[in-house]
């Protein structure tokens, strides 16, 4: 059995991972899921003083609440972020990453580094105006009928917070560990181009395609659970 730690990403929440949890279970695995502060079932504590630094906190607390050793630790877009940074504090709680369709970041980088700059500017306009970036629609992340209508009720507006606060951790640790990215490539999300690329571009990453839009958890659960599966048993 393996510890399987989610965490979803901007907008979303626990609920995001629904669908991917039956396979996971079947196969005799543990599933650790985190809601990110101000986010789904805890939208009641969106606040200004959310930092990307709540987050990763959110991460480490549970992982260590739940006695992880070796967990398999996944990041689903935005959260990419935050199991970089909880990873870098978790020692041997954590073996593998899995950034599915995630932002990669280098040591010192925002979630808004390597925004195209007029998504910097739109995002920094309604932090400015709300304190948190409404979600967009769910059509966005290449969903439809049901499955967006399902998405686009749940989501909750995004700490402004976490936008520009950068992200400190050792880059030696990050790259000892197995890391894998899964890229969603139908639609592709503009804005995780920049990983899509770094990551093969750099040594030790294992990159899975997956021919679904930006919330494979949603779209293409089995496909994602396959994935993740292969991760655990290694």
């Amino acid at each position: 059995m393996t510890d399987i730690v989610l965490v979803h990403g901007a907008w979303h929440g626990a609920w995001s991972w629904r669908r991917v949890l039956p396979r996971l279970h079947a196969a005799g695995h543990r599933t650790v899921l985190v809601t990110l502060t101000g986010l789904g079932e805890r939208a009641h504590q969106l606040s200004s003083a959310i930092t990307l630094g709540t987050h990763v906190q959110d991460v480490v607390t549970a992982v260590l609440a739940e006695e992880c050793r070796g967990a398999v630790l996944v990041g689903h877009s935005y959260a990419g972020m935050v199991v970089t940074g909880a990873a870098d504090r978790l020692g041997e709680a954590v073996g593998a990453l899995v950034y599915v369709d995630g932002v990669v970041p280098s040591p010192g980088e925002c979630w808004s580094t390597r925004n195209p700059a007029q998504v910097q500017a739109d995002r920094r306009a309604a932090i400015a105006a709300t304190g948190t970036l409404p979600p967009p629609p769910a059509a966005a992340f290449g969903l439809t009928g049901a499955d967006a209508a399902w998405v686009d009720r749940r989501q909750t507006p995004q700490p402004g917070g976490v936008y520009d606060d950068p992200l400190d951790f050792d880059a030696g640790r990050w790259a000892a560990r197995p890391r894998t990215f899964v890229d969603c490539t139908s639609p592709p999300l503009p804005t995780i181009g920049p990983s899509r690329q770094r990551v093969r571009s750099e040594p030790g990453w294992e990159v899975v395609e997956l021919v679904t839009g930006h919330d494979p958890m949603v779209s293409a659960p089995d496909d994602l659970a396959d994935v993740l599966l292969a991760v655990a048993g290694r």
